[in-house]
This record gives C-alpha cells, sequence and structure tokens, in this order.
C-alpha cells in the first residue's frame, strides 16, 4: 500500500498535503493546513479534529473510526467523502459545522451530532441511527443534495435541515422506525428544519371544526427559517405506530395554530388499517407542529345479521356488517355441541368503512345439528364474538337420506349415503300412534336398504322413523 505524506512548514503550523493512502494509528490534531487530494484516501483509527486554526480541504476520502470535531470557520465541503464506520458510537463534535461533499454512515453503534454536519452532495445510509442534540443540532442537506439507503435501521433521530427550492422527502424518525415527511411544490428557494415526535400529539383536544380527532401517538415539527409556502405530505405506517381507524375519505392533514388544531388537506390515500399517506393544500403555516387528523370518528364494528342455512347437503353461512374498519379478518367457528369451536374459515376485511356482506359454504357434510360463531379481530389485538347460530338439517327431504319408492308394499326401500353410517332403531307407527312394527338396521356404507313389512300390517297410512344417535329420518308412508 502506497503511502506519500509531504510536510512543509509555514511560519507556526503545518501545511501537511496528502498525495497517497495514510494511515493515523491514534487520534489526528489538525492546526494547520491539511489538504486531502482526489484519489487519496486517509485512514483515522481513533478520532479526527479540526481545530480553529486548521483549514481541511477534503478532495478524496476522510474514513475515520471514532469522533469527529471541527472548529474551522467556513470550512468548505470540498469535492470528497467523509466516512464514518467505527464499531462504538460516534460523535460530531465541535464549534463550527462540519462539511463535507459526500458523507457515508456505517456504524451499527449509531451517530450523535453534538454539532451540525453539512453534506453538499450525496449521503449514503449504510448503518446506523444518527441521533441529533437537543441544542439542536442538525443534519444538513444543502441544495441540490440528496441520500440514499434510508429505513428504520438508519435514519436520523432528531432534526434534519434541508436548504433549496426541490422536493424533499426528510428520513427523520424515532429510533425504532423511519417515519418520513415530504415537502414539495415550495414557492422559493427555502431553508426548512424537521424533526419526528415520536410523542404524545400536545393540545389533542383543541380542534378547530370539522376536525373531530387527531392522531395522538405521533406528529412533525415543521420550522421554516427561509421562504414562503409549500405542501406537506405524512406518512402512517399501522405496524410502527397506531393511528386511529377512521374512513379513508375522512382522514385529514392538521396544523397546530397556537390555539387550535386546523385542517388543511383531505387527499389521503392507502389504508387507515396498514399504510397511506396524507397531502396538504398548500401553507405558509409552520414554525409549528404537524400531524394526521380525522373529520369523523371512530365508529365499532356492527354487526348486522349473522344468519345461516341448509343448501342440499351443506351449510350456508351469511354475516353483514356496518362501519367496518380496522378489522384484519373474520374467523368462522363450528362446533358439533355448542361447546368445542374450531376454525373452518378465515376471510380478510374489505375495511370500506360500509356495509359488506359475507358467504361463506360449509362443504363438510353437516347431517347433523351444528353450530356456527363468528370471531373478529382489528388491528390493536381487539377480539368479539357474535352470538352462537344453529343449523338442523332437515333430513326427511335430504337427498342423501330418502325413500325410494311411495306407496310400497311388501318392503320399504331407502337410500343412505355414507354419511348416515350407523346403528339405527326404526319404528312404523299407525295413524292411532301405535306402533305396528320395530326393529333395528345397520347402515356400514352408501347404498339402498330395506326393511321388510310383515304380512300382518295391514294397508293404510304410517309414518316411519329412524334414529341414531346422530342423525334421524321421519317420513309418511302409505302401504298398498
Amino acid at each position: 500500500m502506497k503511502r506519500v505524506l509531504i510536510i512543509f512548514f509555514i511560519t507556526s503550523f503545518f501545511v501537511i498535503i496528502f498525495l497517497g493512502n495514510v494511515f493515523g494509528q491514534t487520534d489526528v490534531h489538525n492546526t494547520g493546513i491539511m489538504y486531502v487530494t482526489t484519489g487519496t484516501d486517509v485512514y483515522v483509527e481513533n478520532s479526527f479534529t479540526n481545530t480553529g486554526t486548521a483549514a481541511l480541504t477534503n478532495n478524496g476520502l476522510l474514513n475515520v473510526k471514532l469522533h469527529v470535531s471541527n472548529s474551522q470557520a467556513a470550512m468548505p465541503a470540498g469535492t470528497g467523502t467523509l466516512q464514518l464506520n467505527g464499531t462504538v458510537m460516534q460523535n460530531i463534535n465541535g464549534s463550527q459545522p462540519f462539511r463535507t461533499y459526500n458523507l457515508i454512515t456505517n456504524n451499527n453503534a449509531g451517530f450523535t451530532l453534538n454539532n451540525d454536519l453539512s453534506v453538499a452532495n450525496l449521503h449514503t445510509y449504510t448503518n446506523g441511527i444518527i441521533t441529533t442534540a437537543a441544542t439542536p443540532n442538525y443534519l444538513i442537506y444543502q441544495a441540490g443534495a440528496s441520500y440514499t439507503g434510508s429505513n428504520d435501521n438508519n435514519h436520523v433521530n432528531g432534526w434534519i435541515k434541508k436548504l433549496g427550492n426541490t422536493n424533499f422527502t426528510f428520513p427523520v424518525g424515532n429510533n425504532l422506525y423511519e417515519r418520513p415527511l415530504i415537502l414539495t411544490s415550495l414557492g422559493s428557494t427555502a431553508e426548512f428544519d424537521v424533526k419526528h415526535q415520536p410523542a404524545i400529539t400536545p393540545n389533542a383536544t383543541s380542534l378547530f371544526p370539522a376536525l373531530v380527532l387527531i392522531d395522538t401517538s405521533e406528529y412533525w415539527t415543521i420550522n421554516r427559517i427561509s421562504g414562503t409556502s409549500a405542501v406537506v405530505t405524512m406518512t402512517w405506517d399501522h405496524s410502527k405506530i397506531p393511528v386511529p381507524q377512521v374512513l379513508l375519505s375522512a382522514v385529514n392533514a392538521a396544523y397546530y395554530d397556537g390555539t387550535f388544531w386546523r385542517s388543511f388537506g383531505t387527499a389521503a390515500t392507502g389504508d387507515v388499517a396498514t399504510t397511506g399517506s396524507i397531502t396538504s393544500n398548500s401553507t405558509t403555516a409552520f414554525n409549528t407542529n404537524f400531524t394526521i387528523g380525522s373529520t369523523a370518528l371512530v365508529l365499532p364494528l356492527q354487526l348486522i345479521s349473522f344468519t345461516g342455512q341448509r343448501n342440499n347437503v351443506y351449510n350456508e353461512i351469511k354475516w353483514t356488517v356496518a362501519n367496518e374498519s380496522g378489522i384484519v379478518n373474520y374467523s368462522l367457528q363450528r362446533s358439533d355441541d355448542a361447546v368445542n369451536f374450531y376454525n373452518i374459515a378465515i376471510k380478510g376485511a374489505a375495511n370500506n368503512g360500509s356495509t359488506s356482506n359475507y358467504t361463506y359454504t360449509d362443504v363438510a357434510f353437516a347431517a347433523a345439528k351444528t353450530y356456527y360463531r363468528l370471531k373478529y379481530t382489528d388491528v390493536n389485538g381487539a377480539v368479539k364474538y357474535s352470538a352462537v347460530i344453529s343449523i338442523t338439517p332437515d333430513l326427511a327431504g335430504d337427498k342423501n337420506f330418502y325413500i325410494i319408492q311411495n306407496p310400497v308394499t311388501s318392503k320399504i326401500d331407502f337410500y343412505a349415503s355414507q354419511f348416515y353410517k350407523g346403528s339405527y332403531i326404526y319404528a312404523l307407527t299407525a295413524a292411532s300412534g301405535k306402533v305396528v312394527q320395530s326393529g333395528t338396521v345397520a347402515i356400514t356404507a352408501g347404498g339402498v336398504y330395506s326393511l321388510p313389512i310383515r304380512s300382518v300390517v295391514a294397508a293404510g297410512m304410517y309414518v316411519l322413523s329412524l334414529q341414531s344417535t346422530q342423525h334421524s329420518l321421519q317420513k309418511t308412508i302409505i302401504k298398498q
């Protein structure tokens, strides 16, 4: 690895020109003129300090493993890159902003800005949360600057300053999740400061009509240092920070005017139960807090009906709901004894805020009395149940258990499918109520079975009944 270090003495300080790859194993303090040329890599294994008497120009790569401090006034951004890739928390200190052309942040332990850090061109988020001090200090994106790679693990927990007149998405968050805010349609070249506030939204009950509620779980502060108007877009992600479950059409952008929260835009897209965004009207109302509001209250799900009926050999279950919002799914549950229920189907919710109809056909053969209930779960994990309904099959008209021919003469033929397997007691009862014949019959498989009629049974009208522990058949018989 080539290492070239040329040192010139000028009066009381050094002029240091880096022309090749240079490695510093201890802290580096620059008190003179330090110039990193294009194509040169400078690696500082500990801290780097640029003092108030220094003049640093970085046109190459300045790689620092520990803390960075700058007190040089009007430090130029140069055309190079500052890479912070330590293994313990790295602090940005000093009395003057540290300016760099490109910035790479790559440290799982994160970064703390006790001083401003300014990016003129491209910031690459690789690993680590950037936390700004409460002074406040800022991660500054100069006019034309951009970034890449932000996400829940790589964003700014604190203040971002943006200069210029182009649209910009602020990669702010709360140290756990990135919660970006977007400014577009800037009326002029401007300077905006943005911070995500993962706290209880202040003055949440001071609402100007027609707002009826605001999100109390998070908000953003937007300060305008210079400029005029802009359009604000706020996002939500219910899986990260819950939002009120309201109709999408009722979602509004809201800002605090010092006395009331006011609506200033209704262009919401997405799904309130998952993710989405709300875009405001163009506004000049800044230096205040912003959040998501609604012009409609949250209404509980209303189960209008939950019914079931026999359809041939199947059971058809239907339910109708209103005020459907924030429901994850419906679990249709079945029971054979009205005590022990188990899921037979799960249906996702439409969540359209209006009336919705659902149907399910229970294709499992239902030859006995069957019980059903509906379980529904909302996005907050709350679970509710419907009342229990029951369906008793009309076995007399069942195409899987029926008399083949009527009137009869010397025998009664009937068909039973395999679902009716079992041991049955049968009785043939006259109109007077007298049982003229009885016995047992075993249904071992699907097919036709015969009950011989005793010769002493006179012609006339009788009722045949077959009964097992689970099934029954009752039919009027005419003997000729």
